[in-house]
């Protein structure tokens, strides 16, 4: 298994601080203002859309910004839409950051996609990104066919590493409080687990590649000042019990060989087909943590993103 050479040459240009074990003194606005803030100019076959609307909706304590990309091949509404959730740690990222995966997103499922900038730690710590992705769920079932032209009965849920979190944890809590489950879910190289840094394989990333051990740790303790909660089934999704798994929607888990999350996603998905849950999984072995991200530089990724959406699309009738 051999890294993708294109991603081997951005090593030096999106290398993230390496911070020591317990370092929570990192300057957090400077690394937001920098994570991932990326020119797509250069992309020749930028996905041009019907509309990108920028909205507020309500969050578990109080208004949260929240942005909506209709396709060009959207149809009349409501119909189908992907609740998304955005990655960088439940620290880093927002709306702007992941803007070019949700436009390339939207393209290639057809669906309406509506991504949800939720609260970040330190400012906000567990459990309040998983409560605003319960309030955002909540806002699409409600309002989501009025206002943003989403069926709620024809939604997905979506997110990238700690985002894929948010998405697999939203759909275990809807099981478990019997209420409405979403129609599919999209894991993005998720982050299933935060009780043991350790299980998850560093190398190369031990060097900083985009991620590292003492980078989790970093994240853990920022948004888990309380480490028991670790083993909480809110912040750890893969030790769900067979009951919070069963009754869950279709999955699609997309893992990269050279990431140190790859092992928990196919444990994921395993664990979810074992226990009669429709369950895809792709793996790209020569690509790293969040290389969906890094679209103005290779093709792969512009084309896995296609392809995902395209699962999607498929799984709710968009296509």
């Amino acid at each position: 298994m051999t890294f993708d050479d294109a991603i081997r040459n951005l090593k030096d240009r999106f290398q993230l601080p390496e911070p020591k074990p317990l370092d929570l003194r990192l300057p957090i606005d400077r690394l937001r203002r920098e994570f991932l803030r990326l020119d797509y100019s250069s992309e020749p076959d930028a996905p041009e859309l019907a509309e990108i609307r920028p909205m507020t909706i309500p969050g578990a304590a109080g208004l949260i910004r929240a942005r909506l990309y209709v396709p060009l091949g959207a149809g009349i509404p409501p119909g189908p839409g992907i609740l998304f959730f955005h990655g960088g740690g439940f620290v880093l990222g927002d709306l702007d950051s992941h803007d070019m995966l949700c436009r390339r997103l939207a393209d290639g499922s057809r669906c309406r996609v509506l991504a949800i900038d939720y609260r970040l730690a330190p400012e906000h710590c567990f459990p309040c990104a998983h409560d605003d992705a319960l309030a955002a769920w909540a806002w699409v079932q409600e309002k989501g066919a009025e206002i943003a032209g989403i069926d709620p009965a024809r939604c997905a849920v979506a997110g990238d590493s700690a985002g894929g979190n948010l998405a697999a944890y939203l759909c275990q809590q809807m099981v478990r409080a019997k209420g409405p489950v979403p129609a599919f879910q999209l894991l993005l190289y998720p982050l299933l687990q935060f009780a043991d840094i350790r299980t998850k394989k560093m190398t190369p990333q031990e060097s900083g590649f985009f991620i590292s051990a003492n980078l989790f740790e970093f994240f853990r303790r920022h948004y888990l000042p309380e480490l028991a909660s670790a083993m909480d089934p809110r912040m750890s999704p893969l030790f769900a019990p067979p009951e919070d798994l069963k009754g869950l929607p279709p999955a699609h888990v997309i893992v990269c060989g050279w990431d140190p999350l790859h092992d928990e996603g196919l444990a994921y998905a395993a664990k979810l087909n074992a226990v009669g849950v429709q369950t895809t999984e792709r793996e790209y072995t020569s690509m790293v943590h969040g290389f969906m991200n890094l679209t103005p530089f290779f093709p792969a990724a512009r084309t896995a993103l296609r392809e995902a959406g395209e699962v999607v699309g498929r799984a709710l009738g968009a296509i």
